[in-house]
């Protein structure tokens, strides 16, 4: 079954002086024309600024998602920080649309887990909502055991994901675990759009990755991005590096 629920996203800038304020004035969104998701797990990688996680955030609201995170189902807003970009973009969608959906955003979770013991509090969906997320209030596990939770309970299959910097409260044995999760709901028709910072989750086979840098958005293999280089080239050099970085 075909699980590019996105297929192609198309941005058409706005003219005269507002091209030239955020978030048009990145150059990697800037000199951005359209991009395609043709794989199952797309990455989304480049130094802080460099408009990853703007565009990311874009690409859910653009497809039906709050802002702040969550299902379709969430509508909660504690405070309006998204930029107009997905206001500009175009999505174009496969013909099989998704059964399922999440916005995950790392510097906004905590919001959503606040969200969804008010929820239940309320009875607002009858059922309590955090029997979806394992059972357990969100906030009385770790931040890295509640991201863990949503990955392993939340996500059904059949559906598209959009992650942003879920690398932020995993340990390296869990973000190998969650390549593992990954890796499950590919095999159930889902995709995945992620940005992330992490070497390991980039090593997620037969995916596209896409660098944002000054020049543009590119299309690059893992070995080739500057997470994997440093990465190796620190690990294989410590010693000569401390040295030179503390010097």
């Amino acid at each position: 079954m075909d699980s590019s629920y996105l297929n192609r996203i198309t941005l058409s800038p706005p003219s005269g002086e507002r091209k030239d304020s955020y978030p048009f004035n990145i150059p990697a969104i800037g000199n951005l024309k359209s991009l395609r998701f043709d794989s199952k797990v797309t990455f989304l990688v480049g130094e802080n600024g460099s408009g990853k996680s703007t565009l990311l955030e874009a690409i859910a609201i653009a497809l039906g998602f709050n802002p702040e995170g969550g299902s379709k189902n969430f509508s909660f807003s504690t405070e309006d920080t998204c930029s107009e970009l997905h206001e500009y973009l175009k999505v174009s969608k496969g013909y099989i649309r998704p059964k399922d959906g999440y916005f995950l955003r790392a510097e906004s979770f905590y919001n959503v887990a606040t969200n969804i013991d008010a929820m239940d509090r309320e009875g607002s969906f009858g059922a309590p909502v955090i029997g979806s997320y394992g059972g357990t209030s969100l906030h009385c596990q770790s931040h890295g055991e509640s991201f863990f939770s949503l990955l392993m309970n939340r996500f059904f299959g059949s559906g598209i994901y959009i992650l942003d910097e879920p690398e932020a409260a995993l340990s390296p044995a869990r973000q190998l675990s969650a390549i593992s999760r990954i890796h499950q709901l590919v095999e159930q028709s889902s995709q995945f759009i992620i940005a992330t910072h992490s070497p390991l989750l980039l090593a997620y086979p037969h995916s596209t990755i896409y660098s944002f840098s000054d020049t543009g958005i590119s299309r690059v293999d893992y070995e080739d991005t500057e997470h994997f280089q440093i990465t190796k080239y620190f690990m294989n050099n410590r010693e000569r590096m401390l040295r030179e970085l503390l010097s």
